[in-house]
């Protein structure tokens, strides 16, 4: 581990940002601690996207394709050609020419191609479909299977997920960084919900308590929460307030 690295989990057992004098009883060992907290926190928000993005994806190909046939991502009637898909559809065309065992055609034409081929590669890109689909009422549907009032809620915290995985993904510092991707936060759920009036949005502890809803919607017997608390007991150097979490 670089000192360039290190030097994030420092910051915050500074007591004074000027000076740079840290607080009573801090040493080198606490940023290490918190070090290992962190990236065992990201292996477990990991695994929960993963787990989020599956069954989005499911869902998304069953819904559509009952309603518009086999190959409805290949037409304009339920999604609008942009540039940005046109240039994301030549991308993966480009990535899958090169593979030899997976049969691919040009998708910028007309030709038919399976869309667990298309949807098992790209987040973000899933992501722009779900956002750009034209059918509302289908995409409301898809959003109370998961137990959401409306399918802006689940946009946003698609958006979310997605910003979160891309930091996850470059190993980057997770636990108190404040997101510019804001979750839109309802009043009240059918489910299990916090209270929004006392919850920061740019802090992780409102995206957890997202993935902790999509997780019992889709995996009732999940130990998500169950982990994350484990996480907490055996860091207990780690401040739950930066992250988030409401005072006591």
């Amino acid at each position: 581990m670089s000192y360039y690295r290190l030097a994030n989990y420092l910051r915050p057992m500074e007591q004074d940002k000027t000076t740079h004098i840290f607080k009573p009883n801090i040493h080198s060992d606490s940023a290490v601690n918190l070090y290992f907290f962190d990236k065992k926190l990201r292996a477990l928000l990991f695994t929960a996207i993963q787990s989020f993005e599956i069954a989005l994806r499911s869902k998304l190909i069953h819904h559509f394709s009952m309603a518009y046939g086999s190959f409805w991502i290949m037409t304009g009637v339920c999604l609008p050609i942009t540039k940005s898909l046109t240039i994301a559809l030549f991308v993966l065309n480009r990535k899958f020419s090169t593979q030899k065992r997976i049969p691919f055609r040009n998708i910028l034409t007309n030709t038919p191609i399976r869309l667990f081929l298309l949807y098992g590669k790209l987040w973000t890109w899933f992501l722009k479909i779900f956002c750009n689909l034209k059918d509302t009422k289908l995409k409301k549907k898809i959003a109370r299977e998961f137990n959401l009032p409306q399918h802006e809620y689940l946009e946003s915290w698609c958006k979310c997920a997605v910003a979160l995985c891309n930091c996850l993904a470059h190993h980057s510092r997770t636990w108190n960084r404040r997101y510019p991707m804001k979750p839109q936060l309802p009043c009240k759920l059918k489910g299990e919900w916090i209270d929004i009036s006392i919850t920061l949005r740019t802090k992780l502890y409102a995206q957890l308590c997202c993935l902790a809803y999509l997780q019992n919607t889709t995996h009732p017997s999940n130990d998500f929460k169950q982990q994350l608390k484990s996480l907490l007991k055996v860091h207990p150097n780690v401040e739950a307030e930066a992250m988030g979490f409401p005072v006591g």
